[in-house]
């Protein structure tokens, strides 16, 4: 008997074409919201936060304010903080916008940034040819830069930068490696963060750039953890050199564990993403009342077939469960379609925005339940009222 409802139900979706596509409508466009808009936020969020993963995974940052007898670290006050239990590096960073020049070529507005051999220690991808900056640079005061492939397009057009020298603000410096292109497209996003459209970037000692500067101290400092399930403690270390170096002086500085900034991310992203689900599952409610409508109408045009089969025995929990059949295929139908629509429209999206595009088993799962659900909240009230029918009642129609 089930199997002949399951036809039933089959039979009569099928002999209203136009009503119940339009019915599921309302489940397919509530299915394809949830599916575009959860797949195209993981894919968008998780490419962020692998880039900031990246980034900041095992860092601690330190910005320095200042006060007025004390505006920034000294080199002695950098020594202590390196000197530091569970600390691999400590990179100072410096930066200006100046210009770069060769002979007979000069390029505005090049964002400098004095850094540490730690800085490129710890990511040795960084650098796509050539090397980075050493602790002997450091040490014997070497004037050498990296530079990205902008300031190579601008400056070495189809050359080998490597070994050629370049003018900084007025000082000259070997080119000794060529960042990535990864990293190129990182460091331009950050210039582009902070408002600063540059030509190109070269990465020079972070003491040289002070002198390039005038600076007798730094203002940002990077810090490397050996072991991050000592973060709490090793903060707590920095915060004593800090404080003492600044006669505890509050607000002279700030420390941002960039792991807990990750954690803190994931979460505002997870809230949006529910938010936006709660949005789209509006459409998936109005979709639940246009199948409770048809259902409802269906019910009454078919009091005449409730009646005979009434009449010949059917118990009404079999044309209940006939009815609620009917109301769930069309909800899952819907949910199906939904799926796909939802899938290929994010990958049109993925491609146009330069994002890999990857099927959120989460997101098909979680819509599949929805329609599912759908189709039993509101498909129970029709069901029931045709469960209910008087055989009298429904017979006298005819």
């Amino acid at each position: 008997m089930l199997k002949e409802s399951l036809r039933m139900s089959w039979q009569n979706i099928c002999a209203n074409k136009m009503r119940t596509f339009l019915t599921m409508l309302g489940i397919i466009i509530g299915v394809t919201a949830i599916i575009a808009l959860i797949t195209t936020v993981e894919g968008a969020t998780g490419e962020i936060t692998s880039q900031f993963a990246a980034l900041g995974a095992g860092k601690v940052s330190v910005s320095v304010t200042g006060t007025p007898l004390k505006r920034g670290l000294s080199q002695t006050d950098v020594d202590r903080i390196a000197a530091l239990d569970n600390l691999s590096g400590v990179d100072p960073t410096v930066n200006l916008t100046t210009y770069a020049a060769i002979p007979g070529l000069m390029v505005e507005d090049v964002s400098v940034e004095g850094r540490s051999a730690a800085y490129f220690a710890v990511d040795s991808s960084m650098i796509g040819s050539g090397r980075g900056l050493t602790l002997m640079d450091m040490d014997r005061h070497s004037r050498v830069c990296v530079i990205d492939s902008d300031l190579r397009t601008a400056l070495f057009p189809g050359e080998n930068p490597i070994g050629k020298e370049i003018i900084l603000h007025g000082h000259t410096f070997t080119v000794v490696g060529l960042t990535a292109d990864d990293s190129s497209d990182v460091m331009s996003a950050m210039s582009a963060m902070y408002g600063a459209e540059t030509n190109g970037t070269a990465i020079i000692p972070y003491e040289a750039a002070l002198r390039l500067t005038g600076a007798q101290s730094v203002n940002s400092l990077t810090l490397y953890l050996s072991d991050t399930d000592l973060a709490d403690e090793t903060i707590a270390e920095v915060e004593e050199v800090l404080n003492a170096a600044f006669n505890y002086r509050d607000g002279a500085y700030r420390v941002i564990n960039l792991d807990s900034l990750l954690e803190t991310m994931s979460t505002i992203t997870g809230m949006m993403t529910t938010m936006l689900v709660g949005i789209a599952s509006i459409a998936l409610l109005v979709g639940g009342i246009g199948i409770m409508n048809m259902m409802l109408v269906s019910v009454s045009e078919r009091t005449t077939e409730i009646g005979l089969r009434k009449a010949l025995g059917a118990r009404p929990r079999l044309i209940q469960i006939q009815f609620l059949m009917e109301s769930v295929m069309l909800s899952l139908m819907g949910g199906f379609i939904g799926i796909v629509i939802g899938n290929v429209l994010s990958a049109v999206i993925a491609y146009f925005i330069d994002m890999t595009f990857a099927m959120s088993p989460g997101a098909i799962m979680l819509a599949f339940g929805f329609s599912a659900s759908v189709g039993i909240l509101f498909g129970w009230a029709p069901a029931r009222k045709a469960s209910r029918l008087n055989p009298i009642d429904a017979l006298r129609s005819m």
